[in-house]
């Protein structure tokens, strides 16, 4: 435990910040309490959510399937697929291995209980999962394939030509979810110190309602990928995480100046 050497005080580095956290659930609990360990005020307002798939026969008969021990791997490239599997109780046999695309997404995956088998070492995208995924297996599997239903058959499409049985299978759909009056408020005032921003979708949604964001807000990306998806929607990033998960994203945050506005947790 980091503590001041003068006053022997624990050291809370965000202390003074007061931080949106853009999605709810498990996932967002953890990265709340986390917050609050680093001194911050973490302001749960989930940005985006996920609607029912179009293909609702086909999600139950994958899932029925992936209960019986049907598939070799279950991929999963976002951390709403993991709110689908949470809400269907999903159930995940042992004999099956779980590849999640980055460590956000496995992040979502432990809070809510599912086991995590394979992380991309690197490339944090479809493409590095599915490189992986080749590499690790020589043999022809069966791999359920979980996606949205605008992301692009890039995993699937890899895992095809090198020979694996893949089930792609639309998840959900992704909608955006309005802020309340009040935390519109409290970031058009500024109040609102820092901004995560985990996916391409919770970006758009950023810029979306939050169109005349204050220079002193910082916008925090979870890493490379998320910050190229931000940028090409015209959304200002100011600091990216060094590595795809949330540990490193308050380290990024960390390391700039304290804002001088913000309720200082006491």
């Amino acid at each position: 435990m980091n503590t001041e050497p003068e006053t022997g005080e624990i050291r809370r580095p965000l202390r003074g910040w007061r931080v949106l956290v853009p999605r709810g659930g498990p996932w967002g609990d953890q990265v709340a309490a986390l917050l609050r360990t680093e001194g911050a005020i973490p302001v749960i307002a989930p940005l985006v959510n996920f609607a029912p798939t179009t293909e609702v026969a086909e999600l139950d008969t994958a899932l029925a399937d992936l209960a019986s021990g049907a598939f070799d791997w279950i991929t999963l490239t976002s951390a709403t697929t993991v709110d689908v599997l949470y809400a269907y109780r999903a159930v995940i046999p042992a004999t099956t291995r779980v590849a999640a695309v980055g460590e956000t997404t496995a992040a979502a995956l432990t809070a809510v209980g599912y086991r995590v088998d394979l992380v991309p070492d690197e490339d944090d995208s479809a493409a590095g999962l599915a490189e992986q995924i080749i590499d690790l297996e020589t043999e022809p599997r069966r791999v359920l394939a979980l996606r949205s239903e605008v992301a692009k058959p890039v995993l699937t499409r890899r895992l095809i030509e090198a020979g694996h049985d893949v089930r792609s299978v639309v998840a959900y759909r992704t909608v955006g979810v309005p802020v309340t009056e009040r935390i519109a408020a409290d970031v058009a005032s500024g109040r609102i110190n820092a901004v995560l921003v985990t996916s391409g979708s919770v970006a758009e949604q950023v810029g979306e309602q939050f169109p005349d964001l204050p220079e002193t807000t910082l916008v925090a990306a979870i890493g490379p990928r998320t910050a190229r998806d931000a940028r090409k929607l015209g959304l200002r990033v100011d600091v990216v995480a060094a590595e795809t998960n949330v540990p490193a994203l308050l380290v990024a945050i960390s390391g700039q100046p304290v804002p001088e506005t913000g309720d200082v947790p006491r």
